[in-house]
């Protein structure tokens, strides 16, 4: 699961260098990157309130 937490936080870095730098792709990195952020933390959170249930 930490693959993806850095994956998604170095691809969500370079759309943003991207964006500063003005080259054509970096809305299409910031999407990908930060969806994969959000999935990552939409899975910690129910982990979480699967391991408390218990």
């Amino acid at each position: 699961m930490n693959k993806v937490k850095y994956l998604g936080l170095s691809i969500g870095i370079f759309g943003c260098l991207f964006k500063l730098m003005s080259w054509a792709g970096a809305s299409l990195l910031l999407i990908i990157g930060l969806s994969l952020l959000g999935i990552y933390y939409l899975i910690k959170v129910f982990e979480n309130n699967s391991s408390e249930n218990k």
